[in-house]
């Protein structure tokens, strides 16, 4: 083989290897506040915090900070980020949060005794961003609640101090705590079933934001570490599979591409 041809080969290869290098970059690259949403047929594959399905579910690391309510203490909090991963069946949703805490507390029946606890809130009507305090009168959030104390609720909100519990809830919950870590999975169905609980769209994104209370710093109600809204990749777009494949093609395309119109130019230059 002629060193030119060599030559050639070698550019040729390079631009596989750099279609390789750089598709993971955009496969990667996430936009702000979005918490990715794995897909898959099989809910037994969901089953609590460690089901197969949530090997293949990307988390997001969802910052918090004090939800600045005014109560005593309420800028006291002491969980700083909480990890979101999501999965969605035909039917189901199930959202898995998790966070370090260096104690657990899973009783409140004692005098300043309180329980860890967490909370996943959506806009009650999933095209209407509410405000992110608890939502408002005319604009009302769903609150999933998991405490420590054995209790799981599914809530209505229209302001702060204004939660009320949906009495026909079939939100399930599934809490393990292991080497300091607090692991919660909630799953609902995605129909809402009634007016002002919400309904989990498949062709659009969802607002949501997390909530997380450390028993062991006395934090309860207005007291706790809150996220801002971030939303649920639910729908098409950046977020979703098909668009990272057309990224991924695109990028290997040009490459390509551009490695072949240089051979083309190289060849051309040396047979004239």
């Amino acid at each position: 083989m002629r060193r030119s041809d060599l030559a050639l080969v070698c550019l040729l290869g390079l631009a596989v290897v750099a279609t390789t290098a750089v598709a993971p970059t955009f496969v990667e690259a996430r936009p702000a506040y979005e918490i990715p949403v794995h897909y898959t047929v099989d809910d037994d594959s969901v089953e609590g915090a460690d089901g197969e399905a949530w090997d293949r579910a990307p988390a997001a690391t969802v910052p918090l900070s004090s939800a600045g309510a005014n109560v005593p203490g309420g800028d006291d909090t002491s969980v700083t980020e909480a990890s979101v991963a999501v999965v969605r069946t035909e039917e189901t949703l199930h959202v898995r949060v998790s966070w370090a805490d260096p104690s657990r507390n899973v009783s409140n029946e004692e005098i300043r005794s309180f329980a860890d606890a967490v909370a996943v809130q959506f806009p009650a009507n999933a095209s209407n961003r509410p405000p992110i305090a608890m939502g408002s009168t005319d604009n009302p959030v769903n609150v999933w609640y998991w405490s420590g104390a054995n209790a799981s609720e599914e809530l209505l909100a229209g302001g702060p101090g204004t939660t009320t519990q949906f009495p026909d809830s079939t939100m399930t919950t599934n809490a393990t705590y292991r080497d300091g870590r607090w692991t919660v999975t909630f799953s609902r169905a995605l129909d809402g079933t009634s007016a002002n609980r919400t309904t989990v769209p498949t062709d659009e994104d969802l607002d949501v934001a997390i909530a997380v209370w450390n028993g062991g710093n006395m934090e309860r109600s207005g007291q706790k570490a809150a996220s801002e809204w971030y939303y649920l990749a639910l729908g098409p777009g950046p977020a979703g599979p098909p668009y990272e494949a057309i990224l991924w093609t695109v990028a290997g395309i040009g490459i390509v591409v551009t490695t072949l119109v240089t051979i083309e130019g190289v060849r051309r230059t040396r047979g004239a």
